[in-house]
């Protein structure tokens, strides 16, 4: 199930431990920011207990993303020239701190947010250019098949109207979705209205030529946790696959998922139906400033699926497993997915840290908010610690495991 990596931590497959881990990172723009400290957090205590060389794709039989969250993922899991990988968790914020006034430059004063309004209406916000050349020096030739974990990224066929879904499960070498990173991770970043979508060919083994006519993964699935769980029980059941350790084919107790969001505006309610009633094609696509539209659609998305997540982990009795985190608060700039100003950008890692504090939180179900857990003193700080000595100790039972069994073959 999961790829080796390096002679740090070579990666058994879950078969030979205890469970089957998962990282998911949702879509939002410079929000990545937000999961990027949530990031450097959880790789900092892993190092504190496996020591400074440990990584994020060490840990995790799969990494998911969509738009921002797959180009962190492709970061996270590419491998570099030692066959380790390309960035660590830390290297993620002064990533996006870098990079993303250049992505999305920012037209100023009157005259220029005229200008803009204008360029809007015709065609995307961005160019992508910057963003473009930026991933192409980034992630180069590596494929899909060379990442040093499983990756799961989801992108939109425009032409197809049917999500493209490049995932290790079902991309094996030399296959037309064994696509390179760098096509995957401007695809599934290319939000509609903000930057152009992305078309490329790619040949499988037998020299047949496929077209790729892509958009934003957003617009199926925001938040790829749950999917990225498909994906592997597809896989299992497809190869009727045992565990060496567990004579079920599959317990799905097994699974333990971190779920990060890129935060959100739910408090605010800055829309309503009295004033959507009006509004014509170009209102969803502007209003003061934001896009009805892509919010509806990926806040819709990130809450469905957590809403499956919750009353799944629940049902299983296995909710200890399900590490969400998210902050529904964010008002004015914060929740924007492209105002790349400084100060802006800096606020956006303020939030991840003070996120970091805030108390274990889970949705309600009813009203779609995000609430403390009842009786609970643990904040999102500790729980990350947890995941972290769990985490350690699934690496350090497999390996176990698979020595003995090794031995015993012998």
């Amino acid at each position: 199930m999961a790829k080796a990596t390096s002679s740090f931590s070579t990666i058994e497959p879950p078969k030979y431990g205890r469970l089957i881990t998962i990282l998911s990172i949702d879509g939002g723009g410079i929000r990545g920011i937000i999961p990027g400290v949530i990031l450097e957090y959880l790789e900092s205590q892993l190092q504190e207990i496996d020591g400074e060389e440990a990584r994020l794709a060490d840990y995790f039989d799969a990494i998911s993303g969509t738009s921002t969250g797959g180009l962190i993922a492709a970061m996270l899991s590419a491998p570099n020239a030692q066959k380790r990988p390309l960035y660590s968790a830390k290297q993620i914020v002064p990533f996006y701190l870098e990079h993303c006034p250049y992505i999305f430059p920012q037209s100023s004063g009157i005259f220029g947010s005229l200008i803009g309004s204008v360029k809007d209406a015709r065609g995307p916000k961005y160019d992508g250019k910057y963003l473009h050349k930026l991933v192409e020096k980034l992630l180069g030739s590596t494929r899909l098949h060379e990442t040093l974990t499983n990756v799961v990224i989801p992108a939109f066929d425009i032409k197809k109207l049917h999500p493209t879904l490049f995932s290790s499960y079902r991309a094996p070498a030399n296959s037309a979705l064994d696509a390179r990173l760098a096509d995957i991770a401007i695809s599934t970043s290319a939000a509609p209205t903000y930057l152009p979508s992305h078309y490329f060919t790619n040949q499988d083994k037998d020299g047949n030529t496929e077209e790729f006519h892509l958009i934003d993964g957003g617009v199926a699935v925001n938040n790829p946790s749950f999917l990225t769980i498909s994906e592997i029980t597809k896989q299992i059941a497809k190869n009727n696959m045992s565990f060496e350790w567990n004579s079920k084919p599959l317990d799905f107790t097994r699974f333990l998922v971190i779920s990060l969001g890129t935060g959100s505006n739910k408090t605010e309610q800055k829309y309503n139906a009295n004033a959507c009633a009006t509004w014509g094609p170009l209102s969803w696509i502007y209003h003061h400033g934001s896009t009805p539209i892509i919010d509806v659609f990926s806040n819709a998305s990130v809450t469905m699926v957590d809403y499956h997540n919750c009353v799944f982990f629940n049902a299983l009795g296995s909710d200890a497993n399900h590490l969400r985190i998210d902050d529904d608060t964010l008002t004015g700039e914060l929740s924007s997915v492209d105002i790349a100003t400084k100060s802006n950008l800096n606020n956006l890692v303020e939030v991840g840290k003070k996120l970091l504090k805030k108390p274990l939180s889970r949705i309600n179900l009813v009203t779609g908010l995000y609430e403390p857990i009842p009786n609970s003193t643990t904040t999102n700080e500790d729980e990350l610690k947890r995941f972290a000595k769990l985490l350690s100790e699934e690496r350090r039972l497999r390996k176990s495991n698979a020595k003995k069994l090794l031995n015993s073959s012998n």
